[in-house]
């Protein structure tokens, strides 16, 4: 009996679609917001329980992006400052590297880029929204196209510059360049892309569109135990108060800042809509995030800066069906260094030597791997900011934080006993080995990055004269 050839046709294209799904290179899409904190997002809230600060907040989309992918647990940023954050994504680089160690320097044309990378494996790149690199105009650099703002932009009625042409827009300012980045995937559906969305909530002065202004009305955040404690580095008052310390289960919070989450989430679902609709959800790298954490209380700060958790800790959720289990958490220890090195990676294209970031493919795909233990932190003193210069290494489980030209502010925290960092214990006889232990991880994770304050970095004392001029050809990383 002759073998039926209609069966046969179809398992050769299930085999033909099979290599092909094998072979496609993914998408990457890159959302992420300006000071939102690693719990500012409903499932986290969930999972914290009693813990949690705001148990009231809801993010549908992004709890859809959490459980459809991978949610790390322990996120971090190596620098918790806008355009210092922004320069790390795109080069995968620290900023005394990469030439960004401040929020009023521009973005030199010269430094490596994601972006610029994957172009020989055919990728068509844009980046929208925030850049804010100082008042940096054009188009993006490294990017084939952009629609973006100059530095923090208005959050209604925003000019945008489209490929550096200022272009009027009405409306809310991450609508606006969700739209374009919504129609940049569109346009570029049928090849492999990276779109790379910076959106400029929930910054100061934490304006939420109309739609969402009375969320969360009369709303209190949680009280924590470090709420109020003041910070080893804030000044004495004249009264010598230095902080404002409560005992009351909860305290008021700065609600414009999570209605403005409200509309980051409306913004990922209308990105989750469109690859749904496109059918490019199964083979898109979705990574949401956030460029620094933020102070709400704690320390008795506000903004970021300085290294405790607060400041130093992002969201980071990665989902990409077609490689990723869904439903997972990860607390391995991940940076804003690595996705750059991750979708090169994920590309197959090579990770240059130069970028400090790892890929991780191998976590995405569950294999076990030799994984970063510690990192290191600086943030560079800004001229105009009471922060102080700021270097610290954080370890699964302790971290220690030195203020150079400031050792008696040193700072020694055993992280599993003391999530809070209330107790410095570096003065401690009894826990002198744990110093010792970090001060030999500080100065490897130092000589890792062949770390060293640049000249064109701002010093403590300098006048508000502008920037300086941009650093020259870089030395590449060891």
């Amino acid at each position: 009996m002759p073998t039926p050839r209609i069966p046969l046709l179809a398992l050769l294209c299930l085999a033909f679609a099979s290599l092909a799904a094998a072979d496609r290179k993914p998408n990457f899409v890159y959302v992420y917001t300006d000071d939102q904190r690693w719990d500012a997002l409903g499932v986290v809230q969930q999972e914290q329980g009693e813990k949690g600060r705001f148990p009231w907040l809801k993010t549908p989309h992004l709890d859809r992006l959490a459980n459809e992918g991978l949610r790390f647990r322990n996120a971090f940023v190596v620098n918790s400052l806008c355009a210092p954050s922004r320069a790390s994504l795109v080069t995968g680089q620290y900023g005394h590297v990469n030439g960004v160690t401040n929020n009023h320097t521009p973005h030199p044309e010269g430094n490596l880029s994601v972006a610029a990378l994957l172009r020989p494996a055919g990728y068509v790149s844009g980046y929208f929204g925030k850049w804010h690199h100082g008042s940096q105009s054009g188009k993006r650099p490294g990017f084939d196209t952009s629609a973006s703002f100059v530095g923090q932009g208005i959050y209604f009625d925003c000019p945008i510059e489209v490929d550096g042409v200022k272009t009027p827009s009405q409306g809310f300012v991450d609508d606006v360049t969700t739209e374009y980045a919504a129609n940049f995937i569109k346009a570029n559906k049928d090849k492999p892309f990276l779109m790379i969305l910076g959106l400029k909530t929930c910054h100061g002065p934490f304006t939420p569109p109309p739609r969402h202004e009375k969320a969360y009305e009369g709303a209190l955040a949680r009280n924590v135990p470090n709420f109020g404690v003041p910070a080893i580095y804030a000044p004495v008052g004249p009264n010598g108060a230095r902080g404002k310390r409560t005992d009351a289960k909860e305290v008021p919070t700065k609600l414009g800042m999570f209605r403005g989450i409200n509309a980051v989430d409306d913004n990922v679902g209308k990105l989750l809509r469109t690859l749904d609709e496109l059918g490019l959800t199964e083979d898109t790298v979705f990574v949401f995030s956030s460029d620094n954490g933020y102070y709400l209380g704690e320390h008795n700060l506000g903004d970021k800066r300085t290294a405790y958790e607060e400041s130093l800790r992002i969201p980071m959720l990665v989902r990409y069906p077609r490689a990723v289990k869904a439903g997972r958490t990860d607390d391995r220890m991940v940076l804003n260094i690595d996705p750059a090195a991750t979708f090169l990676d994920l590309a197959g294209q090579p990770v240059p030597a130069a970028m400090h970031g790892r890929s991780w493919k191998p976590l995405l795909e569950e294999k076990s791997a030799d994984w970063r233990e510690s990192f290191f932190y600086c943030y560079f003193h800004e001229k105009g900011f009471n922060a102080p210069l700021t270097t610290a290494v954080r370890t699964s489980d302790a971290k220690l934080i030195k203020y150079p030209g400031h050792d008696e502010w040193t700072e020694v925290f055993d992280l599993k006993a003391d999530p809070y960092e209330l107790k410095n214990l570096a003065a401690d006889p009894a826990y002198a080995d744990l110093r010792k232990q970090l001060e030999a991880e500080y100065a490897k994770q130092a000589k890792a990055i062949d770390f060293k304050i640049p000249d064109f970095a701002d010093k403590p004392g300098e006048a508000n004269e502008g920037p300086k001029k941009k650093p020259g050809k870089k030395k590449k990383a060891k």
